[in-house]
């Protein structure tokens, strides 16, 4: 991760814009400000008063409206609220900008795969914003899962009012499954879900089974009704036990190894594995922009997002 930050400083500097900078997208429009492979052009929002702060804040100027962003800029993270990604992504697509749709990709899985079936159309990038894919204890632990046969997930927090207009599900939940179905090879076979709701109108926690035709069992909790931040996934293959930190990015791992004697028994030994700690959306947004100048496929890429989206939607009808 550090090493792809010192590649991408030495490269030509993309025009880049945010559409939608309250919490999250404001984040955005900081770290495009101080990457040196980005040129922050502009940012718009819904809320002009917002947009001029952040704009000012960050040396850039507010456009009002991402139609005029989009005449002075390549690529452009789209970060407002989920039920307009749609709205929003799918015509800076057909104007030719490269986009970041933040997770969920979309409100509903027909809007995913017409923002993902613009992008194809037109040849555009595009990522989805799937941030623990780029958590340096991630990066660490994907190349260690060899034979996963049961997974353990918890991604648990308080209730935020930012992110009230969707489930917990493709909230917070959405997050995991985007991580099993980049570590587990195969189908799923078969979803079990339950949930209900807390404080809002919809799904506040939740909890699915998900076998995939491997054998591998994931068992997922989400919940935004907790009194403390939860973020850890454990993964158990037939010789190995590892355990995953997202927050703190930490990883134990545990192998199952040769008996010392003969007839004795195996030993159980933990590897030291080195994870490169850094902020995990900086190094989302260098993968965006090196996918940009590369026109290369992005790590986490449209079809993943709306994978993603799919496989939540279904444990969400599950629950019902």
């Amino acid at each position: 991760m550090g090493e792809s930050g010192k590649i991408e400083s030495s490269l030509r500097k993309v025009r880049v814009g945010v559409v939608g900078v309250g919490y999250l997208g404001e984040h955005h429009a900081r770290l495009y400000s101080d990457l040196p492979g980005a040129e922050l052009v502009g940012i718009c929002d819904l809320d002009p008063d917002r947009a001029a702060a952040v704009a000012k804040k960050y040396g850039t100027r507010a456009f009002a409206s991402p139609a005029e962003l989009a005449r002075e800029v390549e690529a452009a993270s789209v970060v407002v609220t989920t039920r307009d990604h749609a709205s929003v992504a799918v015509p800076l697509l057909y104007g030719g900008i490269d986009l970041l749709v933040e997770k969920p990709l979309a409100a509903t899985v027909a809007e995913a795969r017409e923002i993902v079936e613009a992008a194809d159309r037109v040849g555009r990038i595009l990522q989805v914003g799937h941030l623990e894919r780029f958590n340096g204890a991630v990066r660490a632990l994907a190349p260690l899962v060899r034979e996963p046969r049961f997974i353990e997930a918890h991604r648990l927090g308080p209730f935020v009012e930012r992110a009230a207009d969707v489930s917990v599900v493709t909230d917070l939940m959405v997050h995991d499954l985007d991580i099993l179905l980049a570590v587990v090879p195969g189908e799923i076979r078969s979803i079990l879900a339950v949930g209900t709701r807390v404080v809002s109108d919809h799904i506040d926690i939740a909890n699915a089974r998900i076998e995939f035709d491997s054998g591998c069992v994931a068992n997922v909790t989400a919940s935004r009704v907790s009194p403390e931040k939860q973020r850890r996934i454990r993964i158990f293959e037939p010789d190995a036990y590892m355990a995953l930190d997202y927050a703190r990015q930490e990883i134990e791992v545990y192998r199952k190894q040769a008996p010392l004697a003969p007839g004795g028994r195996a030993q159980i030994v933990r590897e030291t594995v080195h994870v490169e700690k850094g902020e995990s959306l900086r190094e989302e947004l260098i993968a965006f922009l090196d996918a940009v100048r590369e026109r290369k496929a992005p790590i986490v890429s449209g079809r993943d997002g709306l994978k993603a989206l799919e496989l939540a939607d279904e444990i969400e009808k599950k629950i019902g």
